[in-house]
């Protein structure tokens, strides 16, 4: 069964207001959030290069711009410059005043309510994530030490469900998307919903946005309570990709790395749909760490999907994978185009098999444990034109260490294509190069052209893209 036509429409949404309409507020937060010591409270409001308010502000106002389609984190604050956050202590718990925040956020002057609860999540997690690394109480020089701030700032919010059988379908791709991929991406969550299955995304529109948004109408029909819709984030990434209005648990993780280790903690299962270098770098990371001697026995299933439209792009996705980390790989997932129904079907069943080794294996069903991240995997790159030259893209290193590096140099195109500082590193210095084994330079060069031609870099009706790197295909 497809998404009938009503449900393929998207829910009609009044005209917005202005752009630039503001509203000043002073607001009492909602959705759980614990008190705040008066030391953190300071922290928010410390607006020296070392404080949180800055982090807190970019993050509060993609937030409240929910929606937006911008993917470029300055123009936001240049649309609202005036925009300002204060978080103050009062005997009663705190209140948040927002002052020139947009319009689009409030319904008849009082603020929406799931975008309050998103507000929560903001100041939550950066308190949390700050307080916890000021005090020491993440050891973040060892793999073991990493992986346990990962667990506690899920735990902190509120995102690991004991006593749940594993049900949670994690869904990458881009936010860039053809419309016939965004309504596929609705039919396959419907199909997923209908079976019970929750959903995770990175929180932002497009292809994070649509299985959600078909899980909603089948978790509705199957009269389905407490259903998750979970986005994991970062803070270089949210003010380009607001969280879309369906999240209902948000989780700001302080780096790629961490954000992308909490994905595949806590999913049973991992889909793709068509996406551009951020899809890339996730499939990268994946494939790496099933690739990885110690997760040889680990069973996550991983498909690739999207509509008759998207074949093309699964061709290519999967010839790059196959030259790069052999013939081999293609043993790791699944290539299911134009069938919904295949696609949950496959994802329920090797959820099942998960569930039965978790079993066998005493394991966690809401965090696995058992999955191995080698330290290196843990380490936040810095995208910086010298790390950038030096990766080493050569095929006579092991496959998940070539894999980690690949996805490093996908992480790198995706900070000079949307994080601001990326952005500013790119506007000095000129466009990255990557260099490496010329016949994965030459396939590399054919895939991200194939990207740009397809403008899953930048939303369609901007300038254009103009790229953040150059390749270089000599050894």
């Amino acid at each position: 069964m497809t998404l009938s036509r009503q449900e393929r429409e998207e829910d009609y949404l009044p005209p917005r207001p202005p752009l630039c309409s503001t509203v000043s507020a002073r607001i009492s937060p909602s959705g759980g959030l614990d008190v705040l010591s008066r030391n953190e409270v300071a922290m928010l409001r410390d607006v020296s290069a070392s404080g949180l308010h800055g982090l807190l502000r970019r993050c509060a106002l993609a937030v409240l711009t929910s929606g937006s389609e911008s993917d470029d984190p300055r123009s936001t604050l240049e649309r609202y410059p005036d925009f300002d956050i204060q978080v103050l202590q009062q005997d009663r718990g705190i209140k948040l005043e927002l002052r020139n925040a947009p319009a689009q956020a409030f319904v008849d002057g009082q603020i929406i309510r799931g975008i309050n609860e998103l507000l929560v999540a903001v100041v939550r997690d950066i308190v949390y994530a700050s307080s916890s690394l000021a005090a020491g109480t993440f050891d973040l020089d060892d793999s073991v030490g990493i992986t346990h701030a990962v667990f506690e700032i899920l735990r902190n919010a509120r995102i690991l469900r004991p006593h749940t059988d594993p049900n949670l379908a994690v869904c990458w791709g881009g936010h860039s998307i053809a419309r016939a991929e965004y309504d596929y991406t609705k039919q396959v969550g419907y199909q997923l919903g209908l079976r019970g299955l929750d959903i995770c995304t990175g929180c932002g529109p497009g292809a994070m946005k649509g299985p959600m948004k078909g899980a909603t109408i089948a978790h509705a029909k199957q009269r389905r309570r407490h259903n998750r819709y979970i986005g994991i984030t970062e803070p270089g990434i949210i003010a380009a990709e607001s969280p879309n209005p369906i999240v209902s648990h948000l989780v700001i993780m302080p780096d790629i790395e961490k954000r992308l280790e909490a994905f595949v903690r806590i999913g049973h299962g991992i889909i793709v749909f068509p996406g551009g270098v951020g899809t890339a770098e996730e499939i990268f990371y994946l494939l790496g760490l099933l690739l990885h001697p110690d997760n040889a026995e680990q069973a996550l299933p991983l498909v690739f999907t999207g509509p008759c439209e998207s074949a093309g792009y699964f061709e290519q996705i999967d010839r790059f994978l196959r030259l790069v980390l052999g013939e081999s790989i293609a043993r790791r997932y699944q290539i299911i185009v134009d069938n919904p129904q295949a696609v949950a079907r496959a994802m329920s069943k090797g959820i099942d098999k998960v569930r039965e080794q978790r079993l066998d294996n005493k394991d966690a069903f809401f965090f696995n444990w058992a999955l191995s991240v080698p330290f290196a995997y843990q380490q936040p790159f810095l995208p910086a034109h010298e790390s950038m030259a030096a990766l080493n893209l050569h095929r006579e290193r092991p496959a998940h260490e070539l894999a980690a590096d690949l996805r490093r140099a996908f992480s790198g195109i995706v900070a000079g294509n949307v994080k601001e500082e990326g952005l500013r590193a790119i506007e000095s210095g000129g466009p990255y190069e990557i260099r490496g084994e010329p016949a994965i330079m030459q396939a590399l060069d054919a895939l991200l052209r194939a990207f740009v031609a397809q403008q899953r870099m930048k939303l369609p009706g901007g300038k254009g893209y103009q790229p953040c790197y150059r390749i270089v295909t000599g050894a």
